[in-house]
């Protein structure tokens, strides 16, 4: 009976699949969805698809153009057409480009191991992953890259190049970095068909995605005459990176984001544990029947492809972040579950605790420095920062705002969701003594101010590594410190109102002794 339940599920409808993953995910995220953006969010995607909806441009107006693809800001634009413009409708929006991502994980671990029930614990992590399930209801281009890029090596291995072209292509149409997955994969295919047929059609298949990519720039340049972004972008992510030492840097970082973040060490150790067992047999009545691995050829794939990225995001990027590497999760987390199931009997008691460990992570911070988007931290933040600005548009009548970004872009858009008109602003970076002393110099223009935890940091830490670590960091990874509320009063010269924290964010609204115009502030 539950044989013949494996094989009707292996043979499902990939449909029916998608409406239940969806259906679940979206039950998963429903007490998100109507959160206003988060950082870049707010930043540039939002603003970059609010411009496509509202002039059609794919040239962003209202936030300066990074070059990155417009794919995801058309997918978003469509979206606010047939609905509303709305976070509960982008939110929904990406929970269903998250369940097509689900969807290509589920159809990969079917074509590997053929076992639904494989499949199914890998949809099942692969869900639950901190980062995962963080950003599958964030606005970003990189849920799109990962759904594509996803589909396009289920396609690959299922040996159809025009449909993975196609998928590589709508990839790299969402984040340019996605092209070097194709690329990795045409050199992996023209050295593994050296003598085989249908080589060149292959590798050029894989190598096709780079001409609408090369025509997306082409139309860049001639609208804004820069190919890849405007030149501060492209120095902080592609130009300021490419030193050795900050490379190496990088990729232990990546190393540990592809094997510890977010409780990833969980599945990771077990399944190195499991690997000093031998495997088990399929059927008990037959002891030299074992169960298979995933075919040497596809491991293959899967190694080839998370190493390059590994090694590409050490080198771009200005911000370590690890919603880059969204493609390669899925990837680890179906090796680790098949190996589960090759050397254990029970094996699904090592895929509850690695779910255990992956729901853990999502409301449990790691003791170390990470970004809030890797799980329900961002979740915090943007609560404090509603409530400060709340408190700021409850006590001022006309405010005139010292803060920083995001928070500038949260008082001035009222289209992020957090205010009902734009509030005039004077930008700072951050919250560091250097800012702040410069601010402090400043003419006397504001009457408010929102300072707020711009980096996750909090005291005492368990894990530091020492005052030369943080001074790389510094130095190649924007680390820096800000001061606590009650001396960013004493530099300004002003009065702590109100102020909140929690799980190491905090946020607090400052007021100063003065009368100001609104038309007198540097709003950006």
């Amino acid at each position: 009976m539950v044989t013949g339940w494996a094989e009707r599920a292996r043979k499902l409808p990939l449909w029916i699949v998608l409406i239940g993953v969806f259906a679940a995910v979206l039950a998963a995220h429903a007490p998100l969805l109507r959160l206003p953006y988060y950082w870049d969010e707010a930043g540039y995607y939002i603003p970059a698809a609010f411009d496509f909806f509202r002039t059609g441009t794919l040239i962003p107006f209202s936030t300066l153009s990074n070059a990155h693809p417009p794919l995801p800001s058309i997918y978003l634009a469509i979206c606010w057409k047939i609905f509303h413009f709305a976070p509960v409708v982008t939110r929904t929006s990406m929970c269903f480009i998250a369940a097509i991502a689900l969807t290509a994980v589920w159809r990969l671990a079917i074509l590997t191991t053929g076992k639904s029930s494989v499949a199914a614990a890998t949809v099942l992590l692969t869900a639950q992953y901190p980062v995962f399930f963080a950003q599958s209801s964030l606005a970003h281009a990189d849920l799109f890259a990962a759904a594509t890029t996803l589909w396009a090596l289920a396609f690959y291995l299922e040996e159809k190049p025009s449909a993975a072209a196609i998928c590589f292509s709508l990839a790299a149409l969402s984040k340019e970095t996605a092209i070097v997955t194709p690329i990795a994969l045409a050199v992996w295919e023209s050295w593994r068909r050296r003598s085989r047929p249908g080589r060149i059609r292959a590798v050029a298949a894989l190598l096709s995605p780079v001409l609408p990519l090369a025509a997306w720039y082409f139309y860049h340049w001639r609208r804004t005459g820069y190919v890849f972004g405007n030149p501060e972008y492209l120095h902080y992510n592609a130009v300021s990176t490419l030193t050795p030492r900050r490379i190496l840097i990088a990729l232990m970082y990546r190393v540990m984001h592809v094997t510890v973040h977010m409780n990833l060490f969980v599945p990771v150790a077990l399944m190195f544990g499991c690997l000093l067992l031998p495997p088990v047999p399929e059927d008990e009545a037959q002891a030299s029947s074992i169960r298979a691995r995933i075919a040497p050829s596809h491991q293959g794939v899967f190694l080839i492809v998370i190493a390059v990225n590994v090694v590409f995001y050490s080198m771009l990027g200005g911000a370590l972040l690890t919603r880059y590497l969204l493609p390669l999760y899925p990837l680890i987390l179906l090796l680790a579950v098949n190996t589960f199931r090759r050397r254990l009997r029970h094996w699904t008691s090592f895929v509850a605790l690695s779910a255990a460990a992956f729901v853990a992570g999502l409301f449990i911070n790691p003791p170390y420095r990470f970004a809030p988007e890797d799980n329900l931290q961002y979740v915090t933040v943007v609560r404090l920062q509603q409530a400060a600005i709340h408190e700021i548009l409850s006590r001022f009548p006309h405010p005139v705002v010292l803060t920083a970004w995001p928070a500038s872009d949260e008082l001035q858009k009222p289209e992020l969701g957090y205010v009902t008109r734009p509030v005039p602003v004077v930008p700072i970076d951050d919250f560091s003594a250097v800012q702040l002393t410069k601010a402090a110099e400043l003419p006397p223009i504001w009457n408010a101010a929102l300072a707020f935890s711009t980096k996750y940091d909090p005291p005492n830490l368990p894990f530091r590594l020492g005052s030369r670590s943080e001074a790389l960091d510094e130095r190649y990874f924007d680390f820096h410190r800000d001061l606590p509320p009650a001396l960013i009063a004493r530099v300004l010269r002003g009065t702590v109102v109100w102020r909140a924290s929690q799980k190491g964010q905090w946020a607090a609204v400052l007021s100063f002794d003065r009368t100001v115009g609104s038309h007198e502030a540097l709003v950006r």
